[in-house]
C-alpha cells in the first residue's frame, strides 16, 4: 500500500516511517509537517493509507478528515488516548495508534487496513434544474493557514487584484492569494463567466445590464467587448 505520514513532529514521522519500511508492504510516498501541505498533495494524488497524528497546529487530523471530499483508510497516530471514540465516527479510520507506538500494536493496524473497506456514500444526483451536486456546492479557501469552506452559490462577484483575489459573498469577502484563471476552473460554467480579464461574475445574481457594464448586488462591474456577446447569450431574453 501507498501511505502517507502527516505529523508535526519529526521524530513521529521517522519512526512511522521506519516502522513501515520494516513492515515491507507498505510504500512511504510523502510525508508532510501540517495538514494544509499535505491537503493540497491529496487533492492532487490518491494514496491508500494516511498515518494522521491528531494534534497539530491551526488544522487539526480531524479538520483534515472533514475537508477530504473521498479520504482513503487512515491510521491515526496520537499521544492522548481521549479521541478515540470520536475517532470511529469516520468511515475511515481503521485504527488509533497511542505513541509511542510498539512493533506489536503497529502490525495489528496493518493487518486491519489490509482488510479494511471504505464504504462509499451514494452519489448525489444532479436535479431537474440543473443544480450542482452537493459534493460539487462547495469550495475551500486558504487563509492564515485555515481552510474556510464558502458554498458556491453565494460567491456573486470575483475581482482580479495582483497577486490576489477578492471573493465576495452574501456574508463576508475574502482575499486570497490565487489567480482568476484559478478559481475560473473551479466554478461551475453554468452558473459564473469571466466578463473581463478582472472579473467573473455570478449570472444569476444580474441585477441590471447597461452598455458595457452590470450591476451586481452593489457593485458596478465593466463587461469587455470580448465577453459581451457570450454574456447576451448566456441571458434568457425576452
Amino acid at each position: 500500500m501507498n501511505c502517507l505520514i502527516i505529523d508535526d513532529e519529526s521524530a513521529a514521522r521517522a519512526i512511522v516511517e521506519q516502522l513501515c519500511k520494516n513492515e515491507g508492504t507498505l510504500t512511504v510516498i510523502d510525508q508532510f509537517s501540517n495538514a494544509i501541505q499535505a491537503i493540497k498533495y491529496l487533492n492532487q494524488n490518491e494514496v491508500d493509507l494516511i498515518f494522521l497524528d491528531i494534534h497539530m497546529p491551526d488544522f487539526t487530523g480531524f479538520d483534515l478528515i472533514q475537508t477530504l471530499k473521498n479520504p482513503p483508510k487512515i491510521i491515526l497516530t496520537t499521544s492522548d488516548a481521549k479521541f478515540a471514540i470520536d475517532a470511529f465516527e469516520y468511515e475511515c479510520i481503521v485504527d488509533y495508534l497511542v505513541k509511542p507506538i510498539t512493533l506489536e500494536r503497529f502490525q495489528k493496524a496493518i493487518e486491519k487496513a489490509k482488510k479494511f473497506t471504505i464504504k462509499k456514500p451514494a452519489q448525489e444526483v444532479t436535479g431537474v434544474n440543473g443544480e450542482a451536486k452537493e459534493e460539487e456546492s462547495q469550495l475551500y479557501i486558504n487563509i492564515d493557514r485555515r481552510l474556510i469552506k464558502i458554498e458556491i452559490p453565494s460567491i456573486y462577484l470575483v475581482e482580479a487584484k495582483g497577486d490576489y483575489i477578492l471573493i465576495k459573498t452574501d456574508t463576508k469577502n475574502y482575499t486570497v492569494h490565487s489567480t482568476l484563471k484559478k478559481i475560473e476552473e473551479k466554478l461551475p460554467k453554468d452558473l459564473f463567466l469571466k466578463v473581463h480579464r478582472s472579473y467573473i461574475i455570478n449570472l444569476k445574481r444580474i441585477i441590471d445590464i447597461e452598455d458595457n457594464s452590470v450591476l451586481i448586488a452593489k457593485d458596478v462591474v465593466p463587461v469587455s467587448r470580448s465577453n459581451r456577446s457570450e454574456l447576451m447569450k448566456r441571458l434568457n431574453l425576452l
